[in-house]
């Protein structure tokens, strides 16, 4: 939309106000788009349209959900939000009102074998990131809030320091090990996913790779590379046992085992420049020589910049999943922000290779 000046504002007719305050109040309530979608992957709505063969009635969800009578109301309100958001579709036939997935809430169906992204709603959309982004204002103009990230502002500790141990930890790598099922299953089925992990001469470690689900992946996928992950200790310990993936205690900052590649999923994109670049000066002291086969393979987002233009969805889920990681300090770069990190870490090149949804695959080398 164009930008106005004060005298385009005073010449706003009554319908363009009208047009405007309709605007304003649509992102007053965007939130409750989020709120609705958790709403439905706790009650596992989509899983109760695909047990009822993909389509369900309000009173088949009410009975697989255990909805309360009183509430049906409610749950066709709640429907009718997540049928405008294009989470579910709606038809009216002659069975009545008739709700079915969408290519969305397929995602969101634990059947099949499929790789389910119900834990990543559940991770993402939750009370501790909603109190966080709740603190921009103090965590702008306060001085002793500067210095923190806006997860330290609400909770008063870092969000990796409430996911140690609890319900808090559980969530978390719950979303991540889904995250990464997603990821790499569609990675791998790809020609260019495939022959970037399948030259992989010998080890790859797969650093912050959590319970072991992209290194799993990667070793079934290429039996002939020995997979690693390094975690830390709490996480390690909680990961389920792996045939072939190797688990290693530790913290990033301080060590990384050798390997002839080093995986980077997802990690990035979670620290301020500096840490990156003690991240990757660690990574690039654990490979061998770009002649030897060593590289850094980063899977982040490469912010599109200005100027540029690619789908209306995609601009805004990048731009919102980068407010977001003000939460914890984080940010999605452009790609002359990784240059800057990529350079300082003593890199000498850079190839920034295929789209995956929001996400990039860039081979680093030393």
């Amino acid at each position: 939309m164009a930008s106005l000046n004060e005298e385009d504002e005073l010449a706003m007719s009554t319908d363009e106000l009208l047009q405007a305050q309709v605007e304003l109040y649509h992102h007053c309530f965007a939130f409750v788009k989020s709120l609705a979608l958790k709403a439905a992957t706790d009650l596992r709505i989509p899983d109760a349209i695909h047990r009822r063969g993909g389509a369900a009635t309000l009173s088949d969800l009410a009975a697989e959900t255990g909805i309360h009578p009183t509430k049906l109301s409610n749950l066709r309100r709640l429907m009718r939000v997540l049928t405008t958001s294009g989470v579910f579709s709606v038809v009216d036939d002659s069975a009545g009102v008739v709700y079915r997935l969408t290519r969305v809430s397929h995602l969101l169906v634990g059947a099949g074998g499929r790789p389910n992204l119900s834990p990543v709603v559940g991770a993402f959309v939750s009370r501790s990131f909603v109190a966080a982004l709740f603190s921009m204002h103090e965590g702008f103009t306060n001085e002793r809030a500067a210095a923190m990230s806006l997860y330290e502002v609400a909770h008063g500790s870092t969000i990796w320091e409430t996911t140690v141990t609890g319900r808090g930890s559980e969530i978390f790598n719950a979303a991540m090990a889904a995250d990464s099922r997603f990821t790499m299953d569609n990675l791998l089925r790809e020609e260019c996913g495939g022959s970037i992990f399948g030259a992989v001469k010998g080890s790859l470690v797969d650093v912050g790779g959590g319970h072991g689900a992209a290194a799993s992946a990667i070793a079934s996928a290429f039996p002939h590379v020995k997979c690693t992950v390094l975690d830390l200790p709490h996480v390690v310990a909680g990961a389920p046992a792996h045939d072939n993936v190797t688990f290693v205690a530790g913290d990033m900052f301080d060590y990384i085992p050798p390997a002839d590649v080093v995986l980077l999923k997802w990690i990035l994109h979670d620290w301020n420049d500096q840490d990156c670049v003690k991240i990757l000066r660690r990574c690039k002291e654990a490979i061998p020589t770009r002649d030897e086969g060593g590289k850094v393979i980063v899977i982040d987002m490469v912010v599109v910049g200005s100027g540029e233009s690619q789908g209306i969805v995609s601009t805004e889920t990048e731009v919102l999943l980068d407010g977001f990681m003000m939460c914890m300090d984080g940010i999605e770069r452009e790609e002359h922000e990784w240059r800057k990190i990529f350079v300082e870490s003593g890199f000498t090149d850079y190839k920034i290779g295929t789209t995956m949804g929001i996400r990039r695959l860039i081979e680093l080398y030393p």
